[in-house]
């Protein structure tokens, strides 16, 4: 934006860019706003989740968008609905000269089974947006057509982008989204899409959770933060775990560990143990030490040796797990 290359209109509330949004207005809006790309940029975003329902509008051009491993070519025309627990990236790798609108809502929640809870100025009646949450809870389908809404996004860019304060357009900009969110909910409801009640489960929040653990190895886990990311009781989340790993959170995060370490060990140019322990959470390497002996009857030297040795390894395979999948 500073280089000229890209103009970004937004109202919005840290950490994200824009004119800041005055404290008590509009409470739940994180972000809203559009870029307007004239050409081919340098630039992309990243996997990224957001603290809220995020809605992109695409006005025009063409950019590609991210869903997980899903890759999609969005059109003018294009809707996108993520929800906060979607990781998501923009550009694939670099964003292509066009308009794309959005609106990051806060609705209270940062996994699938929380109760969503929306800002008292929403205005939809309960059954509305009772039948709203419901087909975004239990439907994750992220990329919709939906030219439809060309002309609301285009008011509420007209409304980011003009030079009074978000104070002053605060009445209008909450007309434009409720009547953005009943255009939405119109939407889904001339779509023959199938709603799945598991999405929303407990269980579901459980595997997520686990299976980030396994992806981040490395940091300090503890019962209490295992607990606190998933938005569960300790005994509850230590429940769903067993449950579905036949394990509790204490055995499954050492056993992660150490099918991770025992996977390092087993490369020809590692490095040292003492390394690995710690890379793989472990507090010291005579504490691995112990639990790698436990778990595989040898020590952790000898899957070293094993695996330098010119003609390969060995020893046994460690039995590398996964996270159960998160649906």
């Amino acid at each position: 934006m500073r280089r000229g290359e890209v103009r970004l209109a937004a109202l919005a509330r840290a950490p994200y860019p824009g004119r800041p949004l005055p404290a008590g207005i509009l409470p739940g809006v994180r972000s809203i706003g559009f870029w307007d790309a004239g050409r081919d940029q340098s630039w992309g975003l990243l996997e990224h989740r957001n603290e809220g329902v995020e809605l992109t509008y695409l006005e025009r051009g063409r950019l590609g968008f991210g869903v997980g491993r899903r890759r999609y070519a969005l059109e003018a025309g294009a809707l996108t609905v993520t929800r906060p627990w979607q990781p998501h990236r923009v550009g694939l790798p670099r964003v292509t000269a066009g308009r794309l609108h959005w609106l990051i809502l806060d609705v209270g929640v940062r996994r699938p089974h929380q109760p969503w809870r929306w800002p008292t100025w929403v205005a939809l009646s309960p059954d509305d947006l009772g039948e709203l949450t419901r087909r975004l809870r239990c439907c994750e389908r992220p990329v919709w057509s939906a030219p439809v809404l060309g002309g609301r996004f285009e008011r509420i860019g007209r409304l980011v982008g003009g030079e009074a304060s978000g104070r002053a357009v605060a009445s209008r900009l909450a007309l434009e989204i409720n009547g953005l969110l009943v255009d939405t909910l119109d939407l889904l409801r001339g779509q023959n899409v199938p709603e799945k009640l598991s999405l929303t489960r407990a269980e579901r929040t459980v595997a997520m959770v686990l299976a980030e653990v396994v992806a981040s190895l490395d940091q300090p886990w503890t019962l209490g933060r295992l607990a606190e990311s998933a938005g569960l009781r300790r005994t509850r989340f230590a429940f769903y775990v067993r449950q579905l790993t036949g394990l509790s959170p204490v055995q499954f995060l050492i056993r992660r560990r150490l099918e991770r370490a025992c996977e390092l060990l087993g490369e020809p140019k590692g490095r040292s143990i003492t390394e690995i322990a710690l890379d793989c959470g472990f507090s010291s390497s005579q504490y691995f030490a112990t639990l790698y002996r436990r778990r595989y009857g040898r020590a952790p030297r000898d899957d070293v040796r094993s695996a330098r040795r010119p003609a390969g390894r060995s020893g046994k395979p460690c039995g590398m797990g996964e996270a159960p999948t998160a649906g």
